[in-house]
This record gives structure tokens, sequence and C-alpha cells, in this order.
């Protein structure tokens, strides 16, 4: 079978039916090729969305434990994890159903199953050729494997296996203190299962500025068993009681048996997946498809989005890359301009940030203003039964202008939106000091944190320097 389209997107996740809803908007017959029998991608199906599912579920079971010292008492939750599962599925079935309508509405082709690359003109799927005038390549990225470990035990888990929640480990390692490991800690904790965690670097989520790191740190080295820094897992064992687990570290025992192992130490793209050669697309040897602003390959007509053409590997990256690449496409003139890109743990408490870290300031020599407001100030927090957040904010010496911003407490991932538009509108600290925001909030302390730098904050005394 032969089929002929003006675009063919390569992939279907956030970045992928994003560029092709985009394109079919903008007038191209547009086909989409996905492996999956759904759209969504990773991030809607074994990614973001029921991560975060799972997340609202961890959240609720410990906020009830927290309303204990204000004498509100519950009995110990009755899980049912196959319900739970069964929940946790609709949610993304929900969104696959959504998808497919949107596809349908715009008369976009979906053709299910593995794409790889003939020509620079034809991809073939399976039995069926496809000819194409453009193409958007958006195959994503997989996660890392460790050739040394047990990979066919199915006791050593990546963040798919986790968020199947197969049961729930009395004992669980997680190898990699980063983003989606910390995540899935969250969910397992909150479930009943004993954590550990090992970090090869110094701190958990590495590139994440100290401070903000630091209330996290404090509060789950009181929730979980373990957490080994500056450490690195030598061997995995299988054994009939468990997986026997061998470190190499300054404070980590020799090794330890747990019930199961969560390996997630980052994600690697696809680009060696494609047959990418044969159209003459050029992929080093990461996997990494390098592009330019407008998302453009080496090869003219050929285009790439999301995890596969480099870091950060995130689903809002992706998105707009992907209107980006349609629109260019379609002949507008567009390219990529966004200043930063925000990131989001969504553990117990949230970490966000954007713009430059004090790290990235300090490196590149710029004089620069930091305020840190406590929200142990904020009676907002204090009311919820929180008081570890921060929010801090970067702003240029010289002309006032804002930096960076890292919020670290409840819903800081929402609340880092006002920080990044601030950043894309070039606004100044004395901006965000005079923006009026509604009391009592957690959104107030942005403000709060801009006087601190304006020296006009009466939340606190700042001694006059």
């Amino acid at each position: 079978m032969q089929l002929k389209t003006q675009v063919l997107v390569l992939g279907g996740g956030p970045g992928g039916y994003t560029a092709a809803f985009r394109a079919a908007d903008l007038g191209k017959q547009v086909t989409l090729v996905e492996r999956y029998p759904v759209l969504g991608g990773v991030c809607l199906n074994v990614g973001c969305i029921p991560s975060k599912t799972l997340l609202h579920v961890a959240n609720v079971l410990n906020e009830a434990k927290e309303l204990n010292p204000a004498g509100i008492n519950f009995s110990e939750p009755e899980i049912n994890l196959e319900q739970l599962r069964t929940w946790k599925n609709k949610i993304s079935s929900q969104l696959n159903t959504g998808l497919a309508a949107l596809a349908k509405q715009r008369n976009v082709t979906v053709v299910n199953g593995t794409g790889r690359f003939v020509s620079d003109t034809q991809v073939q799927v399976d039995t069926q050729l496809i000819e194409f005038d453009q193409a958007i390549i958006a195959v994503g990225s997989q996660p890392v494997k460790i050739p040394a470990f047990p990979n066919d035990d199915p006791r050593l888990m990546d963040s798919t296996d986790a968020l199947n929640l197969e049961d729930i480990p009395k004992k669980l390692l997680i190898v990699g203190g980063g983003i989606i490991g910390l995540e899935m800690a969250t969910v397992y904790n909150a479930l009943g299962s004993k954590i550990t965690i090992v970090e090869m670097q110094e701190q958990i989520i590495p590139g994440c500025d100290k401070d903000l790191v630091k209330p996290l740190m404090v509060k789950i080295k009181k929730d979980y068993d373990n957490i080994f820094l500056e450490t690195k897992v030598k061997s995995i064992e299988p054994l009939t009681e468990g997986l026997k687990v061998a470190f190499e570290g300054k404070t980590a025992p020799e090794s330890d048996i747990f019930d199961k192992v969560l390996v997630a130490v980052g994600r690697r793209p696809n680009g060696h997946l494609l047959d990418a050669d044969k159209a003459g697309i050029n992929v080093d040897e990461r996997g990494f498809i390098s592009v330019d602003k407008q998302q453009r390959t080496n090869v003219k007509h050929i285009f790439a989005i999301g995890d596969v053409v480099g870091n950060p590997m995130l689903a809002h990256k992706a998105t707009h890359e992907g209107k980006i690449a349609a629109e260019v496409i379609a002949g507008m003139a567009t390219e990529w301009q966004a200043l930063t890109i925000p990131s989001v743990a969504y553990t117990d408490p949230e970490i966000a940030w954007m713009g430059l870290t004090e790290n990235d300031v300090k490196a590149q020599g710029i004089a620069y203003e930091k305020a840190a407001f406590p929200w142990a100030a904020s009676g907002r927090s204090l009311s919820i039964g929180r008081k570890e957040g921060v929010t801090k904010l970067l702003s240029d010496k010289e002309t006032g202008r804002i930096l960076g911003a890292g919020i670290v407490g409840t819903n800081a991932g929402e609340l880092i939106a006002e920080a990044v538009l601030a950043l894309e509108m070039g606004a100044n600290i004395e901006d965000l000091a005079l923006t009026v925001h509604a009391h009592p909030t957690l959104a107030e302390t942005l403000g709060l944190s801009a006087e601190m730098i304006e020296g006009t904050i009466t939340d606190l005394f700042i001694k006059k320097r």
C-alpha cells in the first residue's frame, strides 16, 4: 500500500500531535504516524499524566496524616490497587479519546505502526509506504537501561513499570535522585513502601540550586529510610528473597536487599531508531538530531522537535517546537524565541524554577541581586499546614531585570508561571513589587520577594545595607 501526504509527522506525543494539528489548521494535508494504538505518547500514557494522577493520590494521603496536629484523625486507608490502576488508566483514556476526536475533526490521517525512512521523501510503516513533501520527526525518548543490571528480572523497573503499579513493595530502591525518581518515591512512600534513594551527584535534582532542593531534602530525610548521595550501584544480583544491591559510596552499606528496584537515571533520544541515514539526516552518537531555530534538520524539508532534538526533555518544550515546525512548513516567518523553559519537580513539596539559576549567574560572572522569601512568613502557607517553602528571585544588579526564579512549596509548578511571563515580558523587580497580589495567597510570595530586593518589604525586617 502507498500513501501520499503533504506533511508527515512521525510520533504522536505532545509535540507530534500538536505539530500535526497546527499544520492541518494551516491548510496542510497531514498524516500522523504513531506506534501505539492511541495518541499522546509517553507523556499522556506512561509519563506526565499518569504520574500526576498518582501524585494527587499521594498528596491526599499525606495531607490526611498532616491534619493529626489539628485534631483531625483518619483511620488507615484501604488501598485497592486494581481500582487505583483502573482509575489512573481511565484518566489517560479520556484524553486519548479527546485527541482521536481532534485528529478526526481536522482530517488528520492517523497510521499506527513504527516508521522508518526509506529515502528523504518516503517512510515505511510496517507494510505501508508513505510518500511525503515535508516531514516532522517527533519520536521522543526512552528510559536509559544499564546493561550490567538484570533487566529481564520483573523486579527491576523503569518509570513505565513503576507507573503500572503492579504491587506496593515493602522495600523499594530508587537509582537516580532526579525528578522522575523523586516523583515515584513520593507516590510509593505515600502508598506504604520504605524508600531508599541512591544518587551519584552531591545533591538530589542535580542542576537545581541547592537552596531550592534543601526544603525537600529536609522533609524526605524524615520520611524515607535512606538517601545516599555521591554513591553508585556497583551491581544488582537477583535472589529468591529479593534483589541484592551492592553500593559504592561514603555512607552507603556494602549491600542491601530490596523487593524492587526502580532505575531512573535519565532518558535517551530515539534518533537511532529511524534509519535516518537513509534520508541523509545527521544523528549524533547519543541519538540527538540537531536543528536550527526553525526546527529544520540538515535536510531542508525535514524538521525535528521534542526530546530527540535535545534537552530539556519536557512536553511543554515539544509542543512549542511542534507549532514552530508546522508554521514554518506553512510559510510563516517564525522561529524559536522562548527566553526560558520552566522545570517542575512534582514532589512534596514541589520545586519549580525558570531562567538562570544562581549557579548560572555565578558561572557567567553576572552581578546580581537575590531575595528568598520564607514561606514561614506566609499566612496562606501556614494556614494549609506548611512552612518549609521558599520563593527566590534573581535580578540584574544594574538594570533590575529579572534573571531567574525558583519556588519550593505547595503548587510551585503553578506559581512559577508568573515569573516566566515576567521574564518573557522583560519585567524588572519593581514591576513585580508594584503588582498588587491577592492576600492571602501563595502567589504573593513573588511580589514579597521582589519587595525584599527593592527594600520596601514590611512583612519581614531586613536590615539596611
